[in-house]
């Protein structure tokens, strides 16, 4: 019984994939026709044409979404939206979760060498690469640009999956320190379900089902100052994990 089901999730994997490499064959040439729009443009397009084709796909994949808010959200300013990492699943959820507002992330340089994905990539986020000091602060001033332009931003400040069982690692300073920089406040988002859909440590481990997203109150950064920084963080950190234990995250195990 348990070699069928390895064998029906390993079919379901592959056809996953396949699914996945349609969508990069069909917005690519979209994407390229873009190439010459100004950049802001360009991102904010790519990123309505692949919710359009990831909602496809996670219909055809029997993954349904739910975003849940615990306070009304206000889709007219730009906020800087923080998650829990526990999945690659998470940068494609993203889509899902944030909808009728223009956002920006950081993402590796590495994955824009991807022959055609690349290209969809990097013309959506914001590249970096991590090694290089300079490029790390110029990293930061583009996200602080997409806020001027009232464009929100996503980052993950655990920095990398949490690959522990309590609901979160250490937080880096990155979201906090700009946050307090350009006074703009924190929406953190809780990811439920992407760790049980895939787990970040086994290739070929999708399966369908829920996905969740919990929407937690706004957190103001209105007089904090950057010597605030670690009280800051804290406060992030408490709202999210005591939500994660009160949710049950299924990795929780203490």
């Amino acid at each position: 019984m348990k070699k069928s089901l390895r064998f029906l999730q390993f079919l379901y994997n592959i056809y996953a994939s396949i699914l996945f490499l349609a969508f990069v064959l069909i917005v690519f040439p979209i994407a390229l026709l873009t190439f010459f729009l100004p950049k802001k443009t360009r991102g904010n397009f790519i990123y309505l044409i692949s919710r359009v084709f990831i909602d496809i796909i996670f219909i055809l994949l029997g993954i349904w979404h739910k975003n849940i808010f615990e306070t009304k959200h206000d889709y007219n300013k730009p906020v800087i939206f923080v998650f829990n990492h526990i999945s690659y699943l998470d940068a494609i959820v993203i889509l899902k979760a944030i909808r009728k507002q223009h956002f920006r992330g950081l993402g590796k340089f590495e994955i824009g060498k991807i022959p055609l994905f690349g290209f969809i990539y990097s013309s959506a986020v914001i590249m970096v690469n991590r090694k290089d000091p300079a490029d790390r602060a110029r990293s930061v001033s583009d996200l602080k640009q997409a806020i001027k332009d009232n464009i929100s931003i996503i980052l993950a400040p655990e920095g990398t999956f949490n690959e522990t069982s309590k609901p979160l690692i250490n937080f880096y300073d990155g979201a906090f320190r700009i946050a307090i920089e350009t006074k703009t406040s924190i929406k953190p988002l809780l990811f439920l379900d992407t760790y049980d859909r895939l787990h970040y440590s086994k290739a070929l481990s999708l399966t369908p089902g829920k996905s969740r997203v919990v929407y937690l109150e706004e957190i103001s950064v209105e007089g904090f100052e950057i010597e605030d920084l670690p009280v800051l963080k804290q406060k992030v950190y408490d709202s999210m994990e005591s939500a994660l234990i009160r949710y049950k995250a299924t990795w929780i195990k203490e």
